[in-house]
């Protein structure tokens, strides 16, 4: 958090905490995404309030050494840090995800034109 003002928390220690109100896919689901899905992850953002947890969905772009990449596809709420923002490269792993979505193909291509699934880049 020191560099880039901000953090990932586990989804999964949430879960191991919080078995009955914090919910998460399978393991098998979150190790499974592809170019163009949907993961949404927990942010640790400081804010003018404190540090807070924010709940943002970030687009896989693609996947490296069992990690994933993507684009953060929401605006944080509150953060004092401008390092986040849509659009930012975002690297996570199966861990991290609390939920999945299968964004609409056209939806990305829109919004991050055409090389989005090229993997070259």
């Amino acid at each position: 958090m020191n560099t880039d003002g901000w953090q990932l928390e586990s989804a999964e220690s949430r879960h191991a905490a919080n078995p009955d109100t914090f919910g998460i896919p399978p393991r098998g689901q979150r190790e499974g995404l592809q170019p163009g899905d949907g993961a949404k992850l927990l942010f640790q953002i400081p804010s003018h309030s404190g540090s807070g947890i924010e709940r943002m969905w970030v687009i896989v772009r693609r996947r490296l050494d069992g990690l994933y990449v993507g684009v953060l596809d929401s605006a944080p709420l509150d953060a004092d840090s401008q390092s986040l923002r849509p659009g930012s490269t975002i690297v996570f792993a199966p861990e991290h995800i609390a939920d999945i979505s299968r964004t609409d193909r056209e939806y990305v291509v829109a919004r991050y034109g055409e090389t989005f699934f090229d993997t070259s880049t």
